[in-house]
């Protein structure tokens, strides 16, 4: 088998890989079998490859249009760049004689084939980022669920498939908690986020709190904006809680996984309420040993639960 490691001997593909340890959850960790954590990588790669994309994050723009069979003149033209990239993906999905071109694509195909995947959680990702790129605000909280809808909650989904445990119950409360990381993500990038003319906080809850754009451009929050980041935090605190239930319902090695992500935004969300809600002096993030607190809470909780 093909295993991660190996496409990511090539120095974009680690690049883009390397990023896992910066998330707020566990990736694919250790304790899990060597065939989950090679998927989960994969799909991993996959998912931060179309995100730099989208975000132009990318370390050599020019050498992933080459692998993708673009103008490297055109690496600038994010949208240019997603339409090949979903180009290539497809490639995963035909038949044997059709190999896809870009290494982190070529890796995830024995994953999407072991584990009958299917295309729309990745094309989801996808348009996702193609949304990035034209809507910039949103003026409801329903509008940014939608948004969490393509950008999140398909990989919660895919982790579900890949371990076998899919059901609608377990989609239903996975979503919840992709998209409750989706906010937390949001809450601690504010200030990278408009850096990006991007804002994903709703415009109607900016004016309920009586928050301007101008506001985000400073070096440190004012009450307004300590006040509204601290309800969108309970929003997405009540969504974790809503699909807390989804570490309880698997057992072993996945439940510890599935505790990883709830505690990562359990985490995260603490990060932000510890600096005040104060998220303009610099992104909060969770301490390892934050995480291991919230990891013990959320295994205790589901303790009570049985």
């Amino acid at each position: 088998m093909t295993g991660v490691r190996e496409a990511g001997a090539d120095g974009h593909a680690r690049t883009t890989l390397d990023k896992a340890s910066g998330e707020n959850f566990p990736v694919a960790p250790f304790f899990l079998p060597r065939a989950w954590r090679d998927d989960l990588m994969a799909v991993y790669g996959y998912a931060r490859l179309v995100d730099d994309i989208g975000d132009g994050d990318l370390a050599s723009p020019a050498t992933e249009a080459r692998l993708l069979g673009l103008d490297p003149a055109r690496a600038d033209d994010r949208l240019a760049m997603l339409d090949a990239f979903e180009a290539d993906l497809r490639r995963v999905f035909a038949g044997p004689g059709e190999q896809p071109r870009h290494p982190i694509l070529r890796t995830l195909r024995p994953t999407v084939r072991r584990c009958a995947l299917t295309p729309e959680p990745f094309l989801g990702l996808i348009a996702a980022n193609r949304q990035d790129q034209t809507v910039r605000r949103y003026e409801t909280f329903d509008d940014l669920l939608a948004y969490c809808e393509l950008s999140a909650n398909p990989v919660g989904r895919l982790v579900l498939q890949i371990t076998g445990t899919a059901s609608p119950e377990r989609i239903r409360r996975s979503d919840a908690v992709c998209t409750a990381l989706q906010i937390a993500e949001h809450l601690q990038d504010v200030a990278e986020d408009l850096g990006r003319d991007r804002i994903y906080l709703p415009a109607r809850d900016m004016k309920e709190f009586h928050v301007q754009e101008a506001d985000l451009a400073v070096p440190s929050a004012g009450a307004s904006v300590r006040a509204l980041v601290a309800h969108e935090a309970e929003r997405a605190r009540e969504l974790l809680n809503e699909g807390g239930p989804l570490v309880g319902s698997v057992h072993g090695r996945l439940k510890l996984l599935l505790a990883g992500f709830v505690a990562g935004g359990s985490a995260a969300l603490q990060a932000v309420s510890a600096a005040g809600f104060d998220v303009l002096a610099g992104p909060p993030k969770p301490t390892k040993l934050g995480l291991l607190r919230e990891m013990g809470a959320v295994l205790r909780g589901t303790r009570r639960e049985g």
